[in-house]
């Protein structure tokens, strides 16, 4: 209820503060019926989007942006052109997407952009739809990502001050932007291209650590070719501190009100006004009921919008998933990492259906831009497939031995300062650390140093759990003759916060001394389980036992899903599983977690094949009998 009342305030502030645009903007834009709105190709005359005082114009023509975001990180490639042809076939005339920097170069100095990080390739899928494009290329983005999209390992810097003019910062981002502009450039409007504006870095508004990190954003994309329109991002009560000189200030719905619209005009004139983030409820935290938002009160604020020709983007018109370990985590009232769905409560559903909201919108947009009738809408088709039953399983202290050689350290190291991947340390999933006590009792104390999640276990018998909110354990006396046991401590990065100024503290893993009767623990073993394809494909030993009786976790289970026809997406729900992840042909879905509110992981059918599929299952307490399909998604409520 707290979200719903957030979302409504600040609807409500929108639609009060609409009223004084009247005031202050002197010379409003044609009506709408005058005002070039479709992404109709016209003969162009190499002048792009343009800002002509209160009015944006797009080849000498009158030009109202309506963008939607649709994240091609967040979705399979197979099914890019079908969100970016339901985002057109709603009414909108551009898609926006961001560029997540941490999934690009996930190693120091390795870049991907192939497979689901082609951009180019999905810049170009919106261009044969027919559609603009605005960019978002960071370096920080936001996005409800792990770290705001900035990549972990830059966080191995111990002085390092992420989103500054700071050295270690800028050279990474000079690098990266070295691979990734060039990559951008060819699709601008200039070059016969659909990239229409490029947005300078995300809100920094409310960051603004440095005053001059935001001109050398500018210069870093200016100097290396973007020559279309430039714009910032910010909500209504950081707007001045977010803007560039001649760069056109556009706004986020939040904190919006009369004195928002006063600044705006104050620093930059006469402009067109684009609300850049029109926003739809949010994300969902694990343990908190799910989001909602009236979306009758969105639609009123985008009526009122459109009368004065406000230009807008809709965030999400389809949110996609955060498969793996994407998504990011909030500190509002305590650390809440975000659920796997990125559903959003968007236009389009997590698995690209449409919702009832999406309807209402196309109508509207059909009347009020006078476009053709809509077509009728095709659904599509669902699978339930059998339940599978794991036949094998494989527990993590059988598993150790075969791991990568563990890092060897007097005290404990944070995930992001470990000797691997080619020196860039660990950046997801969970890390092992061990160490010989030769008490098996006593007080353990964290000392807030677990980040996020830590399972302890007292040789292989469970304990209990270290976290945000439970910093001491009491450990068991074992009545035996050993003189030393084994402590483990499984420690779970279940997300890196993705806004705010404590980034810069966002270390996971063990990120300080744990202390055992006061004492700090010494003679760290740490294992890396970051869970990658390679590691579940390749690296998982041939060392499977038969499920005979019942197993707890930590522990991988097996188990394979038969398909006779050709495949189709469906749900998979883990009744009676607690917490862990699912990995399809190799493939992260990403995590579940028994307290919700997310029930069920989306599997796309393109990740599907005819015949044997494989589902490893990576359960942390007590798995469930079999794993379940259905048609539907189950978010919570």
């Amino acid at each position: 209820m707290g979200a719903f009342l957030v979302g409504l305030q600040c609807l409500l502030c929108l639609s009060s503060a609409l009223s004084v645009m009247a005031e202050i903007t002197d010379n409003l834009p044609p009506s709408i019926n005058q005002t070039h709105l479709t992404p109709v190709r016209l003969q162009r005359r190499g002048e792009g989007l343009k800002v002509e005082g209160s009015t944006f114009k797009l080849d000498g023509f009158p030009f109202l942006i309506i963008a939607g975001t649709v994240h091609y990180f967040r979705m399979p490639r197979e099914y890019w052109r079908d969100r970016l042809m339901k985002l057109k076939a709603c009414g909108f005339n551009t898609v926006t997407t961001h560029v997540p920097w941490n999934l690009h170069e996930p190693s120091r100095g390795h870049f991907v952009f192939t497979g689901n990080l082609d951009l180019g390739g999905f810049i170009f899928s919106a261009s044969d739809v027919g559609l603009w494009v605005i960019l978002c290329p960071g370096p920080y983005i936001g996005s409800d990502l792990d770290l705001g999209g900035l990549p972990s390992w830059l966080l191995q810097d111990s002085k390092m001050k992420l989103r500054t003019t700071y050295k270690g910062f800028t050279k990474a981002v000079n690098r990266y932007f070295d691979q990734l502009i060039p990559r951008i450039v060819p699709f601008q409007y200039h070059e016969k291209g659909s990239i229409i504006a490029v947005q300078v870095e995300n809100e920094y508004g409310s960051y603004y650590l440095d005053k001059k990190y935001m001109s050398f954003v500018k210069k870093a994309l200016v100097t290396r070719g973007i020559k279309v329109l430039l714009m910032t991002a910010d909500d209504g009560k950081d707007v001045v501190n977010g803007h560039l000189k001649n760069v056109l200030a556009t706004l986020h719905m939040k904190n919006i009100n009369k004195d928002s619209y006063r600044k705006l005009s104050s620093i930059q004139g006469l402009s067109p006004i684009m609300v850049m983030l029109y926003t739809a409820p949010s994300f969902d935290t694990w343990g908190v009921s799910r989001r909602t938002l009236d979306p009758h009160v969105l639609m009123e604020n985008a009526r009122d919008m459109f009368k004065l020709r406000f230009s807008l983007n809709f965030y999400m018109f389809h949110g996609g998933t955060n498969f793996g370990f994407m998504g990011g985590a909030t500190t509002l009232n305590g650390y809440h990492p975000m659920v796997t769905s990125y559903d959003y409560g968007a236009l389009l559903t997590e698995d690209g259906e449409y919702t009832p909201e999406f309807l209402i919108y196309q109508e509207f947009f059909s009347n009020v831009l006078d476009l053709p009738t809509p077509v009728n809408l095709e659904y599509m088709p669902k699978a339930v497939y059998n339940p599978v039953k794991p036949t094998h399983y494989l527990s993590l202290w059988d598993l150790v031995p075969y791991l990568d050689t563990p890092v060897k350290s007097t005290k404990p190291i944070s995930m992001e300062k470990l000797s691997v991947n080619q020196g860039s340390g660990q950046s997801f999933g969970y890390t092992l650390y061990e160490t010989s006590i030769t008490t098996s009792g006593g007080l353990l104390s964290s000392n807030d140093h677990v980040q996020d999640r830590g399972q302890v276990f007292l040789d292989k018998m469970y304990v209990g759990v270290l976290d945000h909110s439970t910093k001491q354990l009491t450990l068991p006396k074992i009545q035996d003759s050993k003189d030393a046991h084994t402590l483990r401590i499984l420690v779970e990065n279940q997300g890196r916060l993705a806004y705010g100024p404590n980034i810069n503290k966002e270390r996971k893993g063990l990120t300080g001394d744990i202390y055992l009767n006061n004492s700090p623990l010494r003679r760290f073993a740490i294992f890396c389980l970051d869970m990658k394809m390679k590691f579940i494909e390749r690296d998982l030993p041939n060392q499977w036992k038969p499920i005979s009786s019942s197993v707890s976790g930590p522990a991988f289970f097996l188990g394979y899903l038969k398909i006779e026809e050709p495949p189709k997406d469906t749900f998979i729900k883990l009744e009676g599983w607690n917490k862990g992840i699912v990995f399809i042909n190799g493939q992260n879905l990403g995590r579940y977690w028994k307290i919700g509110p997310q029930e069920t992981l989306y599997l796309p059918g393109p990740w599907l094949h005819q015949g044997r599929n494989e589902i490893i299952v990576f359960e942390e307490l007590h798995p469930g009998l079999n794993i379940q399909f259905t048609n539907q998604s189950h978010l919570g409520y």
